[in-house]
């Protein structure tokens, strides 16, 4: 009897276009048992739409789902990666930094010998520009412990945009390098490629500073360090 009573509830819940889902979660039944009930079952119009309707909806939350996990996945792989690799960064010697530095400047400094009415210039200056604050702060170590050149010969100019408030871009590139404001030139402005709708405006909120030393010297031992890594190659 009871048995009846249940089958009886479930076809009212399948004819009104319920899922075997919803009607395992509603009265228990198996949906291997629904399948063998309601396999050949026609269903009206109204009710075939509401099942597809809930097919969609439920594939749509599957697909979520897996969305959700794969990027879970995915920043947990990442995160495991970024520890391995900073764990293989243990301590930087020396030799490691006159390497990194060398390759910074290759990468990001000033290397033309400077010419003037086709001759080269007797003085060179070491020259390096970029937003990014950690490298500045790597650059100026770089200067420091391996060029040996004293703070005083330090100088920067801040390379701002029209959008930029030019006390707080000197605020925060002073914090950055640790250099007082002496050591600060005249700041450049530049066309901001924001105007052309080029990138955000927001890009680059501190602009660029451009890290100067006078020093014809150490500029040509820094290229000679800059050929002893493509030496390498």
């Amino acid at each position: 009897m009871r048995a009846r009573v249940e089958r009886e509830k479930a076809f009212q819940l399948r004819m009104r276009g319920h899922s075997y889902n919803e009607i395992f979660a509603a009265l228990k039944i198996p949906k291997s048992t629904l399948r063998t009930w309601f396999g050949k079952l026609v269903l009206s119009d109204a009710a075939n739409a509401r099942l597809h309707t809930r097919i969609k909806e439920g594939s749509y939350r599957g697909l979520l789902k897996w969305s959700q996990m794969q990027t879970h996945s995915a920043r947990q792989r990442a995160l495991e990666e970024r520890s391995k690799g900073k764990a293989r960064i243990a301590k930087l010697t020396l030799q490691h930094l006159e390497i990194i530095g060398a390759a910074l400047y290759w990468a990001e400094g000033y290397k033309r010998l400077r010419v003037r009415d086709g001759k080269e210039r007797m003085g060179h200056t070491i020259s390096f520009v970029n937003s990014d604050a950690d490298m500045i702060q790597l650059f100026i170590k770089f200067v420091r412990n391996i060029l040996e050149i004293p703070d005083s010969k330090f100088r920067f100019v801040m390379r701002l945009y029209d959008h930029i408030n030019e006390q707080e871009a000197l605020e925060y590139w002073m914090k950055v390098t640790g250099f007082p404001k002496e050591n600060f030139h005249k700041t450049t402005y530049l066309i901001s490629g924001a105007s052309k709708r080029k990138r955000p405006i927001n890009r680059l909120p501190y602009g660029t500073l451009h890290v100067e030393i006078a020093d014809t010297r150490k500029f040509h031992y820094l290229i000679g360090l800059i050929d002893g890594v493509k030496n390498q190659i």
